[in-house]
């Protein structure tokens, strides 16, 4: 199992960016995109800092980021990597799954 020491901070400079991008889409009525919280079970803290040192992921995660962009949903994963190119190979069955579903619901609750 993944713990928060080993893989916590993987992509938190994208994401960092795509969070301040969603706030200027907001403030500009936009776009309404929020981050999708990934449950953790701490179990190291330091107590001096109240960091967390170690946890682990509760459950799989499914996609960062969901919302709607002048009225059309969007629901995406925010990966970074080393190289210019991201292989679809990479892309978990469980993504597709929740965008499929994502988009379904939203076209029923718009009918």
């Amino acid at each position: 199992m993944a713990t928060w020491n080993s893989r916590g901070l993987r992509g938190s400079t994208l994401e960092e960016f795509i969070n301040r991008t969603n706030e200027k889409y907001l403030e500009n009525g936009l776009a309404l995109i929020q981050k999708v919280p990934t449950p953790i079970t701490p179990i190291n803290i330091d107590k001096e800092t109240r960091h967390i040192t170690l946890a682990y992921f509760d459950q799989k995660s499914t996609v960062d980021y969901i919302g709607a962009v002048q009225g059309i949903p969007v629901c995406f994963d925010a990966k970074e990597c080393a190289v210019k190119t991201f292989p679809l190979q990479n892309v978990n069955e469980p993504y597709g799954s929740v965008a499929v579903a994502f988009g379904a619901a939203a076209l029923e609750s718009s009918l």
